[in-house]
């Protein structure tokens, strides 16, 4: 594994790993621990190319952005990133927040291939503002847990309570598994404006058809309750495939909002 934070030069850098070799995939964490948040796969996906995670202003081990906290200003952070590292037309991956921003990436001409993973953005009013007033109470009542957390986690009915908007099956997560992303949520500074950015900034544009750099999968787990699958439709307008491609959209077989059993 090798990692790193590039020295500070004025511009926002972003701390991130890399591990495996062959062609590079660049993966973008949502709203929680950062890079960490990809802990479950990147040692199967460094088999078979070169990862490459990032941590978010913010989040993990990259300090935050000195200015306004966006969709669009954390896009250009990883946009300068993928500049940065010689990363031209580069596969992306995203979950969550991180599939907003890797979706983003694709609609400037920035990268290659794309995978977004139940990505924020494709909200109505209504869903937007029911995902506003339950995110941040469960954020809350997870700072004022913070102490308490690995002993609520360890337990099946605790942890199932904790974990309800965000797995249909919580109770089959484990403890390692999902405490760091609720730490994260908890202590990191950028949680806060991001949410604020997701919510209250604008929704997800779209790309007209043969505009993109790569291909364009989006993923939507059938039982998502936090970015829920009706939504699908609406991605599917915002960036269309030619008619012998198909739809960009695809059902998580996990059916959930984290990349978790």
């Amino acid at each position: 594994m090798r990692c790193g934070t590039p020295p500070y030069d004025g511009l926002m850098t972003l701390h991130h790993v890399r591990r495996g070799a062959g062609s590079p995939l660049l993966l973008v964490h949502g709203l929680g621990a950062g890079l960490r948040s990809w802990d479950p796969i990147i040692d199967e996906l460094a088999e078979h190319r070169e990862v490459i995670a990032v941590d978010l202003p913010g989040f993990g081990e990259t300090p935050p952005l000195p200015g306004e906290v966006s969709i669009a200003t954390l896009t250009d952070s990883v946009s300068q990133f993928i500049s940065e590292q010689g990363l031209d037309g580069v596969a992306t991956a995203g979950q969550s927040m991180g599939g907003r921003i890797v979706l983003e990436l694709a609609r400037r001409g920035v990268g290659g291939d794309t995978v977004a993973l139940a990505p924020g953005g494709f909200w109505s009013d209504r869903e937007l503002a029911i995902f506003g007033y339950t995110l941040r109470p469960s954020i809350a009542l997870v700072r004022a847990l913070r102490g308490s957390l690995p002993a609520l986690l360890g337990n099946r009915v605790s942890r199932s309570a904790l974990l309800a908007q965000f797995s249909p099956r919580p109770w089959a997560l484990t403890q390692q598994t999902v405490l760091p992303d609720l730490l994260g949520l908890a202590d990191s500074p950028a949680t806060d404006p991001a949410i604020d950015a997701l919510t209250k900034g604008p929704k997800q544009q779209g790309a007209p058809l043969g505009t993109v750099p790569g291909r364009v999968t989006i993923g939507w787990g059938r039982r998502d309750l936090v970015t829920v699958p009706r939504q699908a439709h609406r991605a599917a307008e915002a960036f269309p495939t030619r008619p012998c491609t198909g739809s960009p959209v695809r059902a998580l077989p996990s059916g959930t909002h984290r990349m978790r059993p």
